[in-house]
C-alpha cells in the first residue's frame, strides 16, 4: 500500500527522531565530548568539579586517520582517456571540494551523510549539497535497495523573537515538496510550491560507511574504538587523581598541637591539607617535646601508563592504524618498506570507502545532468570517480615506478602523470606545453637549423690520424 506525502513525513521523522540520540552521542565522541565512563557515582560526587575528565581521543584519530586519505579528483567516461570537465565544473561550482571531505568525514563518525541534488540558480549548473544525518534521513526500497523516500528539517527564528521554526522538505521520486509544523502539525508550506520534478528517483543519494545486506544505513568507524576509549579516558582520568593525591611525597606531623596550625595572624590553617612543595619549620624538637615529621614514598604511576599502552595497542589492532601513529616508536628507525606494511590495513580500509562511496557520487553526478538536461545520460552509466592514491609513497618511489612502467611501454605518458599525482588540468596544460614545444622544434627544422634533431654531443674521431711508415722500415 503507497503512503501518501502526509504519511512518508510522518513516518521519516519518527525514524529519524528514533535514532537522534545515538547521532548526537558518536557526534560527541568525534569531539571529545563525551562523559566519563566507569567511574563509580560515589566518587563522582566526592571529586565534584575538583578533578575533569581527560579525555584520550581516540575515535576522533581513527576518522581522520581514513578520511584523510579520501579525496576525490575527477569523473571519467569509460570510453574518454582524460577527466570529464564539465562534470569537474559543476562540482567546483558547489565547492564541492571542501563539503565532500566534510561528508566522508561525517559519514566516518555518525554512519551516514547524505548528497541532495536540484536545481540551481544557473539553469547549467545544477545544486549539490552534503547534509549530516542529524538533518537528514532516508528510507531505502526493499525491493530495488534504491532510495524510496527522505526528509531534511531544520529550523528558522520566528519573527518578533519567538519560537524557532520546524521546517521539512520531502523528497519522493517525482516530487519535492515542503513543509512547516504550525501549533505541532505538519502543513504544506503556503510560501513554498511542490516541485513535480518527475525524475523517477529521490534526489538524495546516502554515503553509508560499512554499509551490508541488512544494514544498509551504515555503521559508525568508530564503534568497536569506544568502549577501549572509555577505558582509557578512566584510566587517564584515574592517573590525574593519583598524581593529585598520592604521586607527590606525603608527610605526617606528630607532637603537634592545634595551636602549630596557624599563620601569622593567628588564622587557623588545616592540619590535613597542605600546599605542595611548602617547607615546614618549627620549634619543637624530636628528643623535648616528641614532635616528628614523616614522609611516605610517593606513588607510582607505572600501572596506568602500561594500561594505557595494552588499551592503544588494542585499538590499533581494531582500527587497523600503523603503530606510530599511536605513539609507540623504537629505536631503529622503520624502513620504507616497514611503513608500508604497517599502512597496508589503513589503505585498504580507504581503498573499500573509495569503492563505495565513488558509485555514490556518480549517481550524484547523474542526477546533476539529469536536471540540467532534462533526459538522462546513458553515458552517465559508465562514469567513473577517479581518487587520489591512498597510500602514501614517497614521491621517489612513486616516481620510479611511474617513469619505469612508461619506459617498459607498459603505460603511455598521460597514465604516467596521473601516477605521479598530477590533476586533470595540469596534465592538459602540460600535454600543450609538450605540443607547442614540438611545433618549435618541427619550424626550426624547416629552417634549416638541425639542432633540434640532434641529440647528445657530435661524434669525436677514434684517434689520431695513423703516421705514414717511414721507408725502408
Amino acid at each position: 500500500m503507497a503512503r501518501t506525502p502526509e504519511q512518508w513525513l510522518a513516518h521519516l521523522i519518527r525514524c529519524h527522531d528514533a535514532e537522534m540520540r545515538d547521532l548526537k552521542r558518536l557526534d560527541a565522541y568525534y569531539e571529545g565530548e563525551q562523559p566519563l565512563s566507569y567511574m563509580a557515582p560515589e566518587l563522582m560526587a566526592e571529586l565534584d568539579e575538583r578533578v575533569r575528565q581527560v579525555v584520550v581521543n581516540w575515535p576522533q584519530l581513527v576518522a581522520d586517520s581514513v578520511e584523510e586519505r579520501l579525496d576525490v579528483e575527477g569523473f571519467r567516461h569509460t570510453s574518454e582517456a582524460s577527466n570529464d570537465a564539465e562534470l569537474w565544473r559543476i562540482w567546483q561550482a558547489n565547492d564541492l571540494d571542501e563539503q565532500s571531505q566534510q561528508g566522508h568525514l561525517d559519514a566516518l563518525v555518525m554512519r551516514r551523510s547524505y548528497v541532495i541534488v536540484g536545481a540551481g540558480d544557473e539553469p547549467d549548473t545544477p545544486l549539490i549539497t552534503v547534509e549530516s544525518a542529524l538533518d537528514v534521513h532516508a528510507e531505502f526500497s526493499p525491493r530495488t535497495r534504491a532510495v524510496a523516500a527522505a526528509v531534511k528539517r531544520w529550523c528558522e527564528d520566528a519573527d518578533g523573537g519567538g519560537a524557532p521554526v520546524e521546517h521539512a522538505a520531502l523528497y519522493l521520486p517525482d516530487v519535492t515538496s515542503w513543509w512547516v509544523k504550525v501549533d505541532g502539525v505538519w502543513v504544506a508550506d503556503p510560501e513554498e510550491e511542490a516541485d513535480e520534478h518527475g525524475l523517477g528517483a529521490v534526489p538524495v543519494v546516502v554515503l553509508a560507511n560499512r554499509a551490508r545486506l541488512k544494514r544498509r544505513g551504515g555503521e559508525s568507524e568508530f564503534k568497536s574504538v569506544i568502549p577501549l576509549s572509555d577505558a582509557a579516558c578512566k584510566i587517564a582520568t584515574d592517573m590525574m587523581v593519583s598524581a593529585e593525591y598520592h604521586a607527590t611525597p606525603r608527610r605526617v606531623a606528630f607532637g603537634f598541637g592545634e595551636e602549630d596550625f596557624q599563620d601569622e595572624q593567628g588564622r587557623r590553617v588545616s592540619a590535613f591539607s597542605r600546599i605542595i612543595g611548602r617547607m615546614w619549620a618549627t620549634e619543637k624538637n624530636r628528643k623535648e617535646d616528641g614532635a616528628e615529621v614523616v614522609q611516605f614514598p610517593e606513588a607510582s604511576l607505572e600501572n596506568f601508563h602500561s594500561t594505557l599502552n595494552q588499551l592503544a595497542k588494542l585499538v590499533a589492532s581494531l582500527a587497523g592504524l600503523p603503530p606510530h601513529f599511536l605513539g609507540f616508536s623504537t629505536d631503529n628507525p622503520a624502513s620504507a618498506e616497514g611503513i608500508k606494511s604497517a599502512e597496508a590495513r589503513l589503505v585498504k580500509r580507504a581503498e573499500r570507502r573509495q569503492r563505495a562511496w565513488g558509485e555514490a557520487w556518480e549517481q550524484a553526478m547523474r542526477l546533476a545532468l539529469r536536471i540540467r538536461d532534462g533526459v538522462w545520460s546513458p553515458e552517465a552509466m559508465g562514469l567513473e570517480t577517479i581518487w587520489r592514491d591512498a597510500s602514501t609513497p614517497t614521491i621517489a618511489q612513486a616516481a620510479d615506478a611511474a617513469v619505469k612502467k612508461h619506459a617498459a611501454g607498459i603505460t603511455p605518458l598521460r597514465q604516467t602523470r596521473e601516477d605521479l599525482g598530477y590533476t586533470g588540468p595540469q596534465i592538459e596544460r602540460m600535454e600543450s606545453e609538450d605540443e607547442q614545444a614540438a611545433q618549435d622544434a618541427m619550424q626550426r627544422v624547416l629552417a634549416g637549423d638541425l639542432a633540434p634533431l640532434v641529440a647528445g654531443p657530435k661524434p669525436q674521431p677514434a684517434g689520431p690520424p695513423a703516421e705514414s711508415m717511414p721507408a725502408g722500415g
